[in-house]
């Protein structure tokens, strides 16, 4: 294969179309052929793999004096490895004298300088491996560049697993192809937002974006994200000059479900009965039967992630979990119904409701940050459990004992007040019977509505669980009613009935010999703070200590916490502002240790240390840590002004801070407790050295784009998302992608922060 002047060998085909995106790809893809003779791009069909190999392949030309050549495996059945090197040696336009066609392809490329482009090798996988380690053992200069639904699994391959197109490259695709098909198309004001969900669900899958944007010849962008829910109808017209597998987003998919076992394709329409990510345990629980052995599971899904049906997520605290695209998951819905196997979603509710028994019963011992990071992680499932109880006929009571059974701290740790509420309302309507557990759905619904500052639908919903609990003689429940009454009176500053209720609470509780713990620490906690703040201390301490024997020997990391805390106000109210300051920092610093961001207790904590820090008369530090409680208020999603025992501390607080500072001061200081990055916060509380964030290692220039540079001014001006969709005509998502982006790029978690760094940086 000799050079003709300049001109490289090669068949590399042009593009057709405009190549959008994938720069960072693009780089990554050429820095591992630069260290490696055989990559293989894997991922689902219709990621972009072939387009990515081709324009790969188009960069790297230079870097091969043979040429670059590409082979279309899909025009090849026969899984023979010598048929493959036989459809190589044509493409390359190898004459065919006898001899082992492997012998003859290796001979001819052993001296050259070529790199070979294997597309599709999945549905040839054996024979593809056969080839490409032939070639690596046997041509020294030869790179072999593959793609495929799954790896060649040889010795020596690197591997790229694609990703879905980001939010802009979707939404840029989106247009390139539907002007392309009619030019005069445009995103208007009012398409926008359906335009920003269109390309969210279409999960940055580049054959999907183009499919449907070849509806805009009859379709506007608000019809086809209608369109949606039936993506396989939707989504079927494409290139008829294309392969046959990339149609239609159904043939692709197809494509993919032929290739995996039998086991395989079961397991794979059981799991679209997940939502969001999962685990391995819970794939095994629900989805292991006489058809699909729990022994066998693990093989399949590992068969799954290497045909890149699944992805696997981050992996966090040791565990690994995965997901699927929408595409995906909607496929193995129809195969799952088609299957008959309609009990599957009951039997991922039983799970997900054992999990949650599991995590409430364990929730107070050293498993305890265990079960706060893993039902974080669960989200998704547990409100798909919850929809399934609340839409199946007959099931509603399940969701009020899902409900109920989460640990109590789950709705205020991650501000899921109101979601609670919902919930519950919704749950209460259609289970009326008169039982045990609906009077304590009310309860907790009504502590949720007090949380919120909803006072008159908490009073309604707590009479009307406490006198279900009457007639039921339900002892437990009549506890968790005076309790329920006591932290109302609480939240409402009346401290006398507070400490009343609360310790009527603790009086039915205490002598039960199986009661609800999680009820039992709160009732202490809640009487210990009520005691404090009314100035009774001693009766304070003893809750104290009664909260702290009962869950320090069980490693119980959140009650520490907020032991710790009560014995911050105690100690203030005692006089001792020091030793309250040690003990509210005490209870800051065990909070990485039960291995959660609750920034309910972080706000609890950060408003106690500012008022203690103020009476200390150390003022801008306080109004720092004003701004920084400000913002855990607004994460929980309620405010200081709802919780009245509180706000008279802290208007003094705020109002002592002011008057020492100054308006100016003031302010900038609070802001700079808005911009603390939650890992910085505890090494501000510890006055230790904070850790550099990323805006203030990057070089000039800024490495904002001009749009991420506007937007920032805009939060610098402190407009909402929607205030900025509406100020630059784009879609709230959008506006929420930008602000995502200019986060990530800066290494900050906070809002707050973008503005400090831009005003800085606009200012020097």
């Amino acid at each position: 294969m000799p050079a003709t002047g300049r001109v490289r060998p090669g068949n590399v085909p042009a593009e057709s179309t405009s190549f959008v995106g994938r720069r960072t790809e693009l780089a990554e893809i050429k820095r591992m052929l630069a260290d490696a003779r055989l990559v293989t791009l894997t991922g689902m069909g219709g990621i972009g793999k072939t387009r990515l190999a081709l324009r790969v392949a188009a960069e790297v030309r230079r870097a091969f004096r043979d040429g670059v050549w590409f082979v279309d495996l899909t025009q090849l059945r026969e899984p023979d490895a010598d048929a493959l090197a036989d459809l190589v040696l044509a493409v390359l336009g190898v004459p065919r004298p006898g001899g082992p066609p492997r012998r003859r392809l290796i001979d001819h490329l052993a001296g050259r300088r070529a790199l070979l482009v294997l597309d599709n090798c999945e549905h040839l996988l054996a024979p593809s491996a056969v080839l490409a380690e032939a070639l690596v053992r046997g041509c020294p200069e030869v790179g072999v560049l593959a793609t495929s639904r799954q790896p060649l699994a040889i010795g020596g391959e690197r591997l790229y697993l694609v990703p879905p197109l980001g939010h802009d490259e979707t939404a840029t695709l989106f247009v390139a192809r539907a002007r392309a098909i009619a030019p005069e198309f445009a995103v208007t004001g009012d398409d926008a937002a359906a335009m920003a969900e269109l390309c969210r669900r279409l999960d940055g899958l580049p054959l999907a974006v183009e499919l449907a944007a070849a509806r805009v010849r009859a379709l506007a962008p608000p019809q086809i994200l209608d369109r949606l829910a039936d993506r396989f109808a939707l989504l079927s017209q494409g290139d008829r000059g294309g392969p046959a597998r990339q149609r239609t987003l159904r043939a692709s998919v197809e494509w993919s479900f032929d290739l995996c076992g039998e086991p395989e394709r079961t397991l794979w329409g059981r799991l679209s009965v997940f939502a969001g990510t999962f685990e391995l345990d819970a794939v095994e629980g629900i989805c292991a039967d006489e058809a699909l052995p729990e022994s066998e599971v693990l093989e399949a899904l590992t068969g799954l992630l290497d045909k890149s049906i699944l992805v696997r997520d981050d992996v966090r605290e040791n565990c690994a979990r995965y997901r699927m695209l929408e595409a995906i998951r909607d496929y193995a819905r129809d195969k799952l119904v088609a299957g008959g196997l309609v009990v599957l979603p009951r039997r991922h509710r039983d799970w997900y409701l054992r999990m949650v028994a599991r995590a409430n019963a364990e929730g107070i011992s050293d498993r305890s940050a265990y079960w706060m990071s893993r039902l974080a992680r669960e989200r998704a499932n547990l409100r798909t459990a919850m929809e399934f109880c609340l839409s199946e006929p007959g099931e509603a009571e399940a969701a009020l004992r899902l409900a109920v059974t989460l640990p109590g701290h789950y709705w205020s740790a991650w501000g899921l007040l109101g979601e609670g509420r919902r919930w519950l309302d919704r749950a209460l309507t259609l289970a009326p019977a008169p039982t045990a557990l609906r009077a304590k759905a009310l309860l907790i619904n009504s502590h949720l509505a007090v949380w919120l500052g909803e006072h008159a639908e908490a009073a309604r919903l707590l009479t009307e669980g406490e006198e279900l609990a009457g007639r039921l003689h339900a002892a437990a429940e009549l506890g968790h009613a005076a309790y329920t009454r006591g932290v109302a009176a609480l939240y409402a500053n009346d401290l006398p009935v507070a400490v009343e209720r609360l310790e009527k609470a603790w009086t039915l509780l205490a002598g039960e010999p199986d009661k609800d713990l999680y009820l039992y620490l709160n009732v202490l906690l809640g009487f210990g703070v009520s005691a404090a703040l009314a100035g009774d201390t001693e009766r304070a301490g003893s809750c104290q200590r009664e909260l702290l024997a009962i869950v320090e020997p069980r490693a119980g990391g959140r009650h520490r916490s907020l032991a710790r805390w009560v014995g911050g106000l105690i100690r203030w109210r005692q006089g001792d502002p020091r030793e309250g300051a040690a003990q509210v920092v005490e209870a800051l610093r065990l909070k990485p240790t039960w291995g959660s961001d609750d920034r309910y207790t972080t706000a609890l904590c950060l408003e106690v240390l500012a008022w203690i820090t103020a009476d200390r008369r150390r003022h801008r530090r306080a109004a720092t840590l004003l701004g920084a409680a400000d913002v855990c208020w607004a994460d929980v999603g309620a405010s200081i002004g709802s919780y009245l025992q509180f706000a008279g501390h802290h208007d003094t607080c705020e109002r002592l801070a002011r008057a020492a500072l100054g308006d100016a001061a003031f302010t900038a200081a609070f802001r700079d407790g808005q911009a603390l990055a939650p890992e910085d916060l505890l090494a501000f509380v510890l006055d230790e050295p904070r850790r550099a964030g990323r805006a203030e290692e990057e070089a000039e220039p800024t490495p904002l784009t001009n749009r991420e540079r506007q937007i920032a001014d805009l939060l610098t001006q402190g407009l909402t998302n929607k205030e900025i969709a509406s100020r630059l005509v784009i879609s709230r998502r959008t506006a929420e992608s930008h602000v995502d982006r200019i986060l990530g790029k800066l290494g900050f978690s906070r809002r707050a922060q973008v503005a400090a760094w831009n005003a800085s940086s606009r200012n020097p």
